[in-house]
């Protein structure tokens, strides 16, 4: 069992277009700088439903701790679901940024009274 931290990377091709192939390696290099144990990227379209529920899933299931995009332009609205960070870290590459689920109060089980 690895100490790292457990990350997928996720994105719309539509948003990325010709990048797509730079927004996987950065993607990538993103996760391996901040320690993360990459598991996978995952590509979305736009005629994908559901999607944060989608992403949602993965988490459960993969045991995952945080999820790697691009930028904000990724999600609709270009705002970071709340109910995404509820359930794993949220790390964009451009601008970097992590929108941290502990921060918005969702401890682990081990510190809670």
């Amino acid at each position: 069992m690895t100490s790292e931290p457990h990350a997928i990377g996720w994105l719309r091709s539509d948003i990325s277009g010709e990048r797509q192939q730079w927004d996987e390696a950065r993607i990538r290099i993103m996760a391996h700088r901040l320690g993360y144990d990459l598991r996978k990227t995952v590509v979305f379209g736009p005629w994908t439903d559901r999607p944060v529920h989608r992403l949602r899933v993965l988490i459960s299931r993969l045991a995952l701790d945080a999820v790697i995009v691009p930028s904000v332009e990724h999600f609709d609205g270009g705002h970071v679901p709340a109910e995404l960070v509820a359930v794993a870290d949220v790390i964009t590459v451009s601008p970097e940024n992590t929108y941290a689920r502990y921060a918005a109060g969702n401890l682990p089980e081990r510190f809670e009274a």
